[in-house]
């Protein structure tokens, strides 16, 4: 059976299905348990279980540190709440009380809206640079500095509170600044140390660590801010991101070539397998033809959709449990972290299959790619839609929240991971593209959920549950369409192209040396 069309393996096109062979192997590849590429990953996975504890703690701290959603509340105690207060509560679920000498604050939903939009005008600024420059120089620094840098003005939260809002919105945008790079370096890095047909078990594990972060930071802040007061949240999240950089910089390395710990057979595994495509980048690059390139496109339009549905339960769940359901600060905290245990449970599965289908050649990898990207999108959107129809009930909204970021953990090994396929070289530099304009929508969802919901009405959140739902179905018809997990002509340099042609006229003066040799030896006999 030969290899189906889009089946990339980092080398030039011609001679196809060549490598491909070799590739598939299985006792030539070394096992992945207590492998140097698996520590990485497992090691990525608690960084960006880090970063994302860093980047939603506020989403459930808000809810402790406002004093009430709505100042003018205050005025008129007759308020209309979309859904009935739960017996026994009174109003206790618009104010929540802290420890003495804890401050809160009086911050309308549009402000909040501003808070928890602020860490992504940061985080635009810094996607580009850094994923060119880990491209360039490697992804270590770049990953560890960022969690680093992001872990410790997470330590100064309390203290920017206390001085404003203005201050906060700077050090959350800062704090953005500093994570910018984290995505673009792991691409970067598995560029250099994901061999073709593990880069979607190996990937998706280590991206997984968001959706897990997610499910841990929620309900922990949830727990602290009830127990310490709210500035705990921000003083231990910060202390583990912290922690966390000693161990990367003692264990990771940029390559495969330079880690002290790996073994031989595992390194020239990893080498071979990658090719010429496993080195960095030079300081130029060929940007015309990635500004025409349809698959590029497609990759930056649909990670957008998607976002957007992402980046809205992200920062806005708590405050609809909160503001809805009228559920209590652990329970809220809990229950909008459940969908994030899905998503984390459905997509470390999701990239071992996708792997199988590649390597067994059940599926191109562009099939693949698309078959995974659309469930991802589409199954979400629909369940999302639910979500607005689900009225007051609890377990319905729970369990309608929860399928939709579950399903959509199906999408890891689809378009989040589609660079390293039609660029390997460049995945990094077109990771921060892609993710640069995959943020927008979380500058802008929370704003427009602000929007949408400042009278807190179920009206206007079934709106902003529609909004997300309409655009995540755009994105996955539009990605149908236009994607590819081939590699590009632009991404192929001229050491590429010459590296098939070498291996052939070796096969070739091999092949030759052996029928001469076969050839005297018969001679011999004859005399």
């Amino acid at each position: 059976m030969p290899p189906p069309n889009g089946y990339s393996i980092n080398s030039a096109p011609s001679h196809e299905g060549e490598d491909s062979d070799l590739l598939i192997k299985s006792d030539a590849v070394p096992p992945q348990c207590c492998s140097a590429r698996l520590n990485l990953a497992v090691l990525m996975f608690l960084g960006f279980s880090v970063v994302y504890g860093l980047r939603v703690n506020l989403s459930v701290a808000m809810v402790a540190m406002v004093n009430t959603t709505d100042p003018k509340t205050d005025v008129n105690s007759s308020v209309i709440h979309a859904c009935p207060l739960p017996s026994g509560t009174g109003n206790t679920s618009d104010v929540f009380q802290q420890p003495e000498a804890v401050p809160q604050f009086f911050w309308d939903s549009e402000i909040q809206g501003w808070l928890l939009g602020a860490f992504f005008f940061g985080y635009l600024c810094t996607q580009i640079p850094g994923g060119y420059l880990a491209g360039h120089c490697g992804g270590k620094m770049f990953l560890g500095l960022g969690v680093l840098s992001t872990a410790a003005l997470t330590l100064l939260t309390p203290l920017a509170a206390t001085w404003g809002s203005r201050w906060l919105f700077a050090l959350r945008a800062l704090e953005g600044f500093g994570e910018g790079v984290t995505f673009p370096a792991m691409m970067a890095m598995w560029a250099r140390w994901a061999p073709p047909l593990e880069r979607s078990r190996l990937m998706t594990l280590s991206g997984s660590g968001a959706s897990f972060g997610a499910f841990l930071a929620l309900p922990l802040t949830g727990f602290i801010c009830e127990t310490l007061g709210w500035p705990a949240v921000f003083y231990l999240c910060g202390g583990a991101g912290c922690l966390w950089a000693v161990f990367w910089f003692a264990f990771v390395s940029d390559d495969p070539r330079t880690h002290r710990r790996i073994s031989n057979e595992e390194k020239d595994y990893i080498i071979n397998a990658i090719g010429a495509q496993g080195t960095g980048h030079g300081w130029s690059l060929p940007l015309l033809s990635m500004l025409f390139s349809v698959p590029l496109w497609a990759i930056i339009v649909t990670q957008m959709c998607s976002n957007w549905a992402f980046y809205t339960l992200l920062t806005s769940l708590p405050t609809y449990m909160n503001d809805i359901l009228h559920f209590d600060l652990q329970s809220n905290s809990f229950l909008s972290a459940l969908p994030y245990l899905g998503s984390s449970l459905v997509s470390l599965p999701s990239g071992v299959f996708a792997d199988y289908l590649i390597e067994r050649k059940v599926f191109s990898v562009t099939v693949v790619r698309k078959l995974f990207t659309f469930t991802g999108l589409l199954l979400p959107a629909v369940f999302l839609t639910a979500v607005g129809y689900a009225g007051c009930s609890h377990i319905l909204t729970v369990t309608f929240l929860t399928l939709s970021t579950s399903l959509g953990g199906t999408s890891s090994p689809g378009v989040y991971i589609n660079q390293i396929d039609i660029a390997p070289r460049y995945a990094g530099f077109l990771l921060g593209i892609t993710n640069t304009f995959g943020t927008i929508p979380g500058v802008i969802a929370p704003i427009v959920t602000g929007y949408f919901t400042e009278d807190h009405t179920m009206a206007g959140w079934r709106m902003v549950f529609w909004v997300a739902a309409g655009i995540n179905l755009g994105g996955a018809i539009f990605y149908t369409i236009f994607g590819s997990g081939e590699i590009q002509p632009w991404a192929v340099a001229e050491e590429d192209r010459a590296e098939p042609e070498k291996k052939g006229a070796r096969s070739t003066s091999h092949e030759n040396t052996t029928y001469t040799t076969e050839d005297a030896t018969h001679s011999d006999k004859l005399e």
